[in-house]
């Protein structure tokens, strides 16, 4: 069965989609097709990661919601790009990006005129159907929005991103609670940008207990990471690194 991920964090700048990206790569590195789909539609920017300029963008996730296209035309294989040459014909591994519009009048009018958000649902489940993906990876906007909660909604698994911060750790509480109310099947947190010297035994059994919820891994703080600046994957950079 397919599966649905959205990755969330309560705050920006957590690392979300440098996470999603990254994990999505490694997935399909695994010999499955996967998707991305930036739903942070007021500030999009995972394509970055891919360098994959506005210039390439024939359809976005913003012709789809106004009825320009159906969801998989807005879809970009960046196969070759983010996991290198495969054998001619070969379905898999494959990983498509649908990335959100970065012109301005675009986002704007988003901003002024709103979308049909239940759209998005059936664009999620369109895209498992009409690509054939076993894993669709849905980077959220951050904070609580309508498109957020749908999002949430709709997965098979929560990936809540959080930074070793009490603000951070204030505002994922309000997250866990809807995801739960919203019956999220499984959630798992992944700790972000945790800084050297820090007791990972101790700080996983904080969190967990604060949100009675699994930590699925513990990230370092990485030096390497912020000097590349969002403009590549990391995995792919430096596939033996500890961090991949």
């Amino acid at each position: 069965m397919p599966k649905i991920i959205s990755t969330h964090s309560f705050r920006g700048g957590t690392g979300k989609s440098n996470t999603t990206a990254n994990l999505a790569v490694l997935v399909a590195r695994a010999g499955y097709r996967v998707g991305i789909i930036d739903t942070d539609i007021q500030s999009p920017g995972i394509h970055v990661l891919f360098r994959f300029g506005e210039e390439k963008f024939k359809k976005s996730l913003n012709d789809y919601l106004w009825g320009k296209c159906p969801i998989e035309a807005a879809a970009h294989d960046v196969t070759a790009s983010a996991i290198g040459d495969i054998t001619e014909g070969s379905e898999r591994p494959r990983l498509f990006l649908i990335p959100s519009s970065l012109k301005t009048g675009e986002i704007a009018r988003i901003l002024r005129e709103g979308y049909d958000v239940a759209l998005l649902n059936d664009g999620f489940q369109d895209l498992l159907k009409r690509l054939n993906l076993d894993f669709l990876f849905i980077d959220t906007h951050p904070g609580v929005n309508e498109e957020t909660l749908l999002s949430i909604a709709s997965s098979d698994l929560l990936i809540l991103i959080v930074r070793p911060d009490q603000q951070d750790f204030q505002g994922t509480a309000v997250t866990v609670e809807l995801a739960r109310k919203l019956e999220v099947p499984e959630m798992f947190l992944i700790l972000n940008k945790v800084p050297p010297g820090t007791d990972h035994a101790a700080l996983k059994e904080q969190v967990e207990g604060m949100y009675k919820a699994e930590v699925a891994a513990l990230l370092p703080l990485s030096t390497e990471m912020a000097r590349m600046a969002s403009g590549d994957i990391f995995s792919k950079r430096f596939p033996t690194h500890p961090l991949s």
